[in-house]
């Protein structure tokens, strides 16, 4: 017998409303911020929000996994505690986590899943955690897919979770300094200040300008949707979209188009199947370009590219909708062949490099009449739609349908009838009624199917109707209505009953953490989290870097994006010589310095202050 590797898409929520449309848009699993300690100050959500979702999802044996992945005081360890025995018992299924103190509390039987904050990059790390007790790692998002495929190797046992689409954090996720280094806002805590989208001035030893007010450290998107069997084939179990800030209608429209291109591979693929029940049907196309994104990159998933900075802008640019034909007076017409509508949003980069974006007023053909003309368009400049006005009025209303698929077998016993409903996880209920039997004069079959078949209220779809009777017996429409509505609320319960929570890990409790020493890097907060690394062998413990900021200079990002290659002077790469002197320095508009290093051996830029 084949075995079949469940495959997860997991998708961010930012809060109850969009944790039940990623369920109905598709996803195995959502993930959504805790009260407290997740890793996006800004999202947390009630336990009774989180709850509601639970139910939701478990209907259709979808997870929800709750974030509480900071690092931690040691006066707020207690307080983490008594809120993840409350997530327990809401119902979530896993916690994403990145303080080691959690691994030493009181827990519930509940899965723990291993922070891409973690620094999870390396087959000794993975394998560590693995054996620490985490059942499910995610891992750092620049890695290849030969990377990918080594770490499963090491770990066949441990699902692996790769992010496929989304913002790209410059520096290796829990490597950033910069924005507590900056602002005090520490961004293993959850208060990323978003140092990586400023824009920055680029000189030389000398002082010397190599580039001026330029986003030298902001990434375009990533967008792995074509890469999903490659990526199954390395060993992702789990396919996870970043955004637990993007509002509903991106979470539709992205999980709805993984959705397709996942269930199109898991066809073909018949060792994959879906982690969870249900159909999807939708009303409207999803088109990733319509959503927000800065342009898209597989980053380094097939080795390094240049393709994946946005120098000129953070902000979204959107589909791209042709070029600029003329210019004249309030209005100008554009060279393409997708449809412009009233109040959509578009933008260009003018020719001095900066965003431009207006709002349309009017639209006759192909001539644009802006509510302001915007300055410098010209001939010849893309134009690009970052608001599309009806696919987003489309969004707003209620734009998919999840439905678990049921048949029914109405038959009889010697005082009445039985009706029995089975959903495609072969979850079976049962009831059994008292009513005399009487002959029908004209044949029930089609009555009985279309009152059976009345599930529009429910998560359910009648695919199938036998009826074993032994004649043409007459039930009336409301009765039949009334054994359905009873079958229907025995089905949702035992869905419910059913659901099986992961498996918890045994962590060994002796087994050699990678390496004996940790700087600050080690994110190492409180006393239970130092406890752990004592446990493994680590003799020599740095606090972290929000504890006790280091003298000196230091190392505030580590970045597998290279400024030195996208100048195109990589001496490994390009092996064209650079007309500037190192060390090179980003300045941002404030003045500050940050010395840049060019660690050739690892393929890392390291950034400090």
């Amino acid at each position: 017998m084949l075995h079949q590797r469940p495959i997860e898409l997991l998708a961010p929520a930012k809060n109850l409303e969009c944790g039940i449309a990623a369920i109905d848009h598709g996803a195995d699993a959502v993930y959504i911020g805790a009260p407290r300690f997740g890793a996006r100050a800004s999202a947390g959500n009630s336990v009774n929000d989180i709850r509601t979702l639970a139910d939701y999802a478990h209907l259709y044996h979808a997870r929800v996994y709750v974030t509480v992945n900071t690092i931690l005081r040691d006066e707020e360890l207690a307080e983490t505690e008594q809120m993840i025995w409350q997530l327990y018992e809401a119902g979530v299924d896993a916690l994403i986590v990145q303080d080691m103190a959690i691994t030493r509390m009181n827990l519930p039987p509940i899965a723990l899943h291993a922070s891409t904050q973690m620094d999870n990059r390396t087959v000794e790390k993975v394998k560590f955690l693995s054996e620490a007790g985490f059942t499910q790692v995610v891992l750092a998002r620049e890695l290849s897919l030969e990377e990918i495929s080594k770490i499963h190797q090491s770990v066949p046992q441990t699902p692996l979770e790769v992010f496929v689409h989304g913002a790209l954090c410059v520096s290796y996720s829990g490597q950033c300094y910069v924005s507590e280094a900056c602002y005090g806002r520490s961004a293993n805590r959850g208060e990323c200040a978003q140092f990586c989208r400023l824009a920055f001035n680029m000189e030389d030893a000398d002082g010397r300008l190599i580039a001026r007010d330029k986003h030298l450290l902001s990434l375009k998107d990533l967008n792995q949707s074509d890469r999903l069997e490659q990526l199954l084939d390395a060993g992702a179990s789990s396919l996870k979209i970043e955004g637990r800030l993007k509002d509903v209608t991106y979470v539709k429209n992205v999980v709805a188009y993984y959705r397709r291109q996942l269930d199109s591979v898991i066809k073909r693929r018949k060792e994959y199947r879906r982690a969870s029940s249900g159909r999807v049907t939708l009303d409207f196309n999803p088109q990733l370009d319509k959503s927000f994104n800065r342009g898209f990159t597989h980053y380094f998933l097939e080795g390094r590219t240049p393709d994946i900075f946005s120098f000129d802008t953070p902000k979204s640019l959107g589909e791209e909708m042709g070029t600029v034909k003329e210019v004249r007076g309030n209005s100008f017409t554009v060279a393409g062949v997708k449809p412009f509508s009233n109040g959509d949003g578009l933008c260009y980069i003018d020719n001095v490099g900066r965003l431009q974006g207006f709002r349309v007023n009017r639209v006759d053909g192909n001539r644009l009449f802006p509510q302001e003309m915007p300055p410098r368009l010209m001939p010849r400049t893309k134009i690009y739609r970052n608001f599309d006005q009806k696919f987003e009025q489309l969004l707003s209303r209620k734009s998919a349908e999840r439905r678990i698929r049921v048949e029914a077998l109405l038959g009889e016993t010697p005082f009445g009838f039985s009706l029995t409903l089975t959903d495609e996880d072969d979850t079976s209920v049962s009831i059994a009624v008292e009513y005399k039997k009487e002959t029908a004069r004209t044949p029930q079959a089609e009555n009985l199917r279309t009152q059976l078949g009345k599930l529009g209220n429910t998560p359910f779809e009648l695919t199938d109707l036998k009826v074993e009777w032994m004649d043409n017996w007459f039930i009336p429409s409301s009765v039949v209505a009334e054994w359905r509505r009873r079958v229907v609320e025995l089905l949702l319960s035992a869905r419910r009953i059913n659901h099986r929570r992961l498996p918890v890990g045994v962590g060994k409790e002796s087994h050699p953490f990678p390496t004996t020493r940790l700087t600050y890097m080690g994110n190492v907060m409180n006393r239970e989290a130092e406890t752990f690394y004592r446990a493994h062998g680590v003799t020599d413990i740095q606090p972290a870097f929000e504890t006790v900021k280091p003298v000196g200079e230091q190392v505030v990002m580590t970045c597998r994006h290279c400024l030195r290659y996208s100048m195109g002077w990589c001496p490994v790469h390009h092996r064209k010589p650079s007309p500037f002197r190192e060390p090179y320095y980003i300045v941002s508009a404030d003045g500050r310095r940050f010395r840049l290093e060019f660690d050739c051996h690892n393929c890392q830029m390291k950034v400090w202050k």
